[in-house]
């Protein structure tokens, strides 16, 4: 017998039929002997529903009372998710956030989950009934509801995972696993059976949308492993994502990530004195906007530099604003801006043991007449900024030249 948990998330559950449909799939598990503990998100669309009703009656609603409304669409779902499966003959029992015990830190709206009382959880299925809990959600240490953020509901699952030391966390989406690329991009992409945590990380973190990057955190830290799969067609294998020591066949590069949402900030003719990297950025950071590549260069001028960085695009004009207030305060010479910039990404543990990636990436750029603004490097990764308008080209060339289609 294992124990797995699921997580379904609001495509999946997004109508009636889908959520019969799930239904179906839990009681087929169910019925080969497996303990189940399901955790689901709202309904597609019901969160951004439930926050446009709150800012029609409230200009900047309470990250309190927010918390209090959202909640409510994943305990629709977790009730109809069950109702689905008493119709089918299979017991099962729906808990909230607060009535599993997730208890959070009190950052309502991106809180954080310290610790799960798997006390009722294991009660449950030990009188043999599927437990459904509500994903995305906690409360604090003194009652109140809180939530994890964007993409909470598969931090849940990973959670109740490593909590209740479950044999895999399964995680069931629109897509059938981790791709080398974005398909949409590159139709050759071919579907990966097993990706390292630090991949996974990696690509998460640089524009990958299949998994939230926190719950990527939470299995690594915890070992859990962790499963990608369709909900919508029948794929028993998915992608594994899991500890490189259990990857047999380690491949150099195992996708490529981009980012759409990059902006790029320089500030030219600065002057070059220790700290004023600090100077530049320390306005951008009390702003709360985060800064993601950063590049010093020497000017033509002695004694002054060029400091560019990107932001998010969401971020930029923002960021811009600041950034004219510190030219002038550092007198230096002028600000250039462009939004209109994406970041591509190789990503491999297999580059710790083979030179030369960087420089075949820049070459196949090279020789697409694609201009490279910006790089940046870890161990398993390559990033570069490039003009927007090369985004496919640079990623299909990239996919072909490393040989990305092949096993």
């Amino acid at each position: 017998m294992a124990l797995i948990v699921q997580k379904y998330g609001g495509t999946s559950v997004g109508s009636v039929e889908r959520i019969q449909a799930v239904a179906k799939k839990i009681k087929a598990f169910s019925e080969k002997g497996d303990q189940l503990v399901v955790s689901v998100s709202a309904m597609s669309g019901e969160t951004n529903r439930l926050t446009e009703i709150a800012q029609e009656i409230q200009d900047v609603p309470s990250l309190r009372e927010m918390d209090v409304l959202l909640t409510t669409g994943e305990q629709v779902t977790i009730s109809l998710l069950s109702m689905a499966l008493q119709q089918l003959g299979c017991d099962a029992i729906s808990y909230t956030g607060s009535q599993v015990r997730i208890t959070t830190d009190s950052a309502h709206g991106k809180a954080r989950i310290k610790s799960i009382d798997d006390h009722r959880i294991h009660a449950s299925l030990g009188a043999g009934k599927v437990v459904v809990v509500a994903g995305f959600q906690g409360v604090d240490e003194e009652g109140h509801i809180t939530t994890l953020g964007r993409g909470g509901s598969d931090t849940t699952a990973v959670a109740l995972a490593a909590a209740l030391k479950a044999d895999e966390c399964q995680i069931y989406t629109d897509v059938d696993g981790v791709y080398t690329t974005d398909p949409r991009i590159e139709p050759n992409a071919r579907k990966m059976n097993t990706v390292s945590y630090e991949e996974m990380l990696e690509m998460a973190s640089l524009g990958s949308k299949v998994l939230q990057i926190r719950s990527v955190e939470f299995a690594s830290k915890y070992k859990v492993p962790l499963r990608v799969l369709s909900s919508l067609i029948d794929n028993p294998t998915g992608t594994l994502i899991t500890s490189e020591e259990n990857i047999m066949e380690k491949a150099i590069i195992s996708g490529i990530a981009h980012n759409k949402d990059e902006a790029k900030l320089s500030l030219i003719g600065v002057p070059d004195k220790p700290g004023i990297a600090f100077k530049i950025l320390k306005p951008i950071s009390e702003a709360n906007i985060e800064v993601d590549m950063i590049v010093q260069s020497v000017s033509a001028r002695e004694g002054l530099t060029n400091f560019a960085f990107t932001v998010h695009r969401n971020d930029f004009s923002k960021a811009e604003e600041i950034l004219q207030k510190v030219c002038k305060g550092l007198d230096a010479k002028a600000v250039q801006s462009d939004d209109n910039v994406v970041k591509v990404s190789l990503v491999g543990i297999g580059m710790r043991s083979h030179a030369g990636i960087a420089t075949q990436m820049f070459e196949i750029l090279h020789e697409e007449n694609v201009n490279i603004q910006m790089i940046s490097t870890s161990e398993i990764k390559i990033s570069v900024v490039i003009d927007a308008k090369y985004l496919e080209l640079a990623v299909r060339s990239l996919h072909a030249a490393f040989e990305l289609d092949k096993e």
